[in-house]
């Protein structure tokens, strides 16, 4: 498979030099499409600590169309960076990680892509998985911001907004108690790490808070906080302005995809700031130890199910073009331990990216 993957990144870079020389010319999407990539499939210990695939292998269709990876490669980065071009995705958001006793870790895949030639074919993005007991300090904070600024944020294909780059939160909540534990507010923090990229020559950032549909944060403590638009990682159940630990989740495709739609309308009419719409191809956490609900781990998808689910998606950007900037975010490109995944697979070969591809791919007319 290593040569196949060699073979296949000798021929997309003899494409990508024809898609450069007419890249001028190119039909302007009526959407953006961008997916959540988990850089966990290599075995870096302390991090990880047994080899990731091993839970993976043991659960049919989920083995990828480029065999068990190791997501340092740059050829692998490469063919990723194809595939999601050839189907309509326009920007990648890596989860990204830092740990109080080591710093950035799980850097290897979107090292991969900084390292690949195909790199200006797709945007790039983090999302700052911050649920690991971080920031612990003020200092520790300053270095976080520092190092996206000096790897990330100058990087000419990195995904911006209004000039701004773009920096997913995926816990919001949990970011305002570190914040308060040293004598902060998330708000206050925005504008040292606003101020410290204006200090680089970047004109600011652009924060995107992932929320459920919960009417404290996304009516009041979200704007207040200094965030510039709402997403979301995943939803496990439809929410319309409260939730309790009690609900249900959701127990199959069908449940979680309605659940999604409520989510959607009730964020869009009750939320002051942009929100970029979440998909999903589905949930099923087994080889990850599954769900405390076992049930809910039935909520993945086959291709026409997920197609219909990006169809309501498409039908809410049309109905809110301003709103959601008319951009989707897709969980996941290879969350395989949570089944969430569209990466081709030996069973569903390119099924799900076509099914992107099929309704986001149209040009403007």
């Amino acid at each position: 498979m290593k040569e196949s993957a060699r073979a296949y990144v000798l021929a997309w870079m003899a494409t990508l030099l024809v898609i450069s020389a007419f890249a001028g010319e190119a039909p302007t999407k009526a959407y953006s499409v961008g997916v959540y990539y988990f850089p966990g499939w290599k075995f870096a210990p302390p991090f990880a600590k047994s080899p990731p695939w091993d839970a993976i292998r043991q659960y049919g269709g989920r083995k990828p169309l480029l065999g068990f990876y190791d997501d340092s490669r740059i050829d692998i980065a490469t063919q990723h960076i194809r595939w999601m071009h050839d189907y309509g995705i326009d920007f990648v958001v890596y989860d990204w990680y830092w740990i109080n006793d080591g710093g950035a870790v799980l850097t290897q895949a979107i090292d991969a892509y900084l390292a690949s030639p195909a790199r200006s074919a797709v945007k790039f993005s983090i999302l700052w998985a911050n649920h690991t007991d971080t920031p612990s300090s003020l200092a520790q904070f300053d270095a976080i911001v520092d190092y996206w600024i000096r790897h990330y944020f100058l990087q000419e294909s990195y995904y911006r907004i209004d000039g701004l780059p773009v920096v997913f939160i995926f816990a919001p909540e949990d970011l305002d108690r570190k914040a308060s534990s040293f004598g902060m507010n998330v708000a206050q923090l925005f504008e040292r790490a606003r101020k410290e990229a204006a200090a680089a020559g970047i004109p600011g950032i652009y924060f995107v808070a992932t929320s459920q549909a919960v009417a404290e944060p996304v009516e009041h403590g979200l704007p207040a906080a200094g965030y510039s638009a709402i997403s979301a990682y995943n939803y496990h159940m439809g929410l319309s302005g409260n939730y309790s630990p009690d609900m249900p989740q959701s127990h199959s495709y069908s449940e979680l995809s309605n659940g999604y739609r409520q989510s959607w309308t009730w964020i869009l009419t009750h939320s002051r700031l942009p929100y970029f719409v979440p998909v999903t191809s589905g949930w099923d956490k087994r080889p990850w130890g599954g769900s405390p609900d076992k049930l809910h781990d039935l909520s993945f998808s086959v291709p026409h199910e997920f197609e219909e689910h990006l169809k309501q998606a498409r039908s809410i950007l049309d109905q809110y073009p301003d709103k959601t900037h008319r951009t989707v975010v897709i969980c996941c490109w290879n969350e395989f331990g949570e089944g969430s995944f569209i990466e081709p697979t030996e069973k569903w070969r390119f099924d799900y990216l076509q099914q992107v591809k099929d309704v986001f791919g149209s040009p403007v007319q």
